[in-house]
């Protein structure tokens, strides 16, 4: 279990600051966010994808930290597949948002035990 812990946080963390960087900074996530029709809350997405990926890290010393940053990762896909499901993306569009919820849901569960 533990083994899976490390790995489901080490990998969110990765992937939000990776999607947290392109999020703020590539013309491709500018028209995405318009397509979502939510186009003012790029940035505020971004910062907030890149600060809860560093809030997994600083969890490693911290775990009130990593419990904050796991549950608002989980909440901010859990928005995310909403807006695709408001939209009307397919499952493969949403998929990648369903597997991040689940690992941050993971990461949450198991922090808070």
């Amino acid at each position: 279990m533990q083994t899976a812990f490390e790995i489901a946080r080490a990998l969110s963390a990765v992937a939000f600051l990776f999607y947290g960087v392109v999020c703020l900074s590539t013309s491709r996530m500018k028209v995405e966010f318009e397509r979502y029709g939510l186009a003012r809350y790029r940035h505020l997405v971004g910062a907030l994808e890149c600060l809860g990926a560093l809030g997994l890290l600083v969890g490693y010393f911290n775990r009130p930290v990593l419990v904050v940053a796991a549950a608002g990762l989980a909440l901010t896909m859990l928005m995310g597949i909403a807006t695709r499901i408001r939209i009307g993306d397919s499952l493969a569009q949403t998929f990648p948002a369903i597997v991040l919820l689940i690992m941050n849901a993971f990461v949450l569960g198991v922090a808070i035990t």
